[in-house]
């Protein structure tokens, strides 16, 4: 079990993609399957002290912040505007009616770093070819545990559910 975080900082690498037989529809997608033992290692070196990490492949952020909420006895809050999607993600996401924070993202991670170490681990990650697109999103909270609260564009606060119904694997 994961214990508590501390008011850590959390990061996404990375853009929200899609890939696949989509490619043909929406030509600008590129696939975000990339090894990410190279930009973590990084990451890790300019923030020893990091407490979680989490892929976003199958079940895309949602399920990822969600599953580590889950684990813990904190909560995330982050900000809608804060997450990087790819445009050409956006609209094949509006068309097909998916929500981008579900959508699977190979090569893409979260971590949860101390406060103290936030600016050194995304200036590491900003510096590896993988992580120049790697944002802070949102912060470790008391207020909600175990749950997952998205800001929105709007102002309002969304609770934010992992992605329901069985995960499916990817074929890139």
């Amino acid at each position: 079990c994961a214990k508590a975080f501390e008011k850590e900082c959390i990061f996404k690498g990375r853009t929200v993609n899609l890939d696949g037989h989509l490619i043909s529809y929406f030509g600008d997608l590129k696939t975000d399957a990339a090894p990410l033992n190279g930009i973590v290692a990084a990451m890790l070196e300019a923030a020893p002290h990091t407490r979680a990490m989490r892929d976003a492949s199958r079940g895309g952020l949602a399920t990822a912040l969600s599953e580590l909420a889950a684990a813990s006895t904190t909560g995330f809050v982050f900000d809608e505007e804060t997450v990087p999607v790819n445009e050409a993600a956006r609209n094949a996401c509006a068309l097909l009616g998916l929500d981008p924070l579900h959508v699977a993202n190979e090569g893409t991670f979260i971590a949860i770093v101390p406060p103290e170490e936030a600016e050194a681990a995304l200036a590491a990650l900003r510096a590896h070819p993988l992580g120049q697109n790697a944002v802070r999103i949102g912060q470790v909270t008391d207020t909600h545990p175990g749950k997952v609260i998205m800001r929105t564009i709007l102002g309002a606060q969304r609770i934010v559910t992992p992605l329901s119904g069985d995960l499916l694997p990817r074929i890139c």
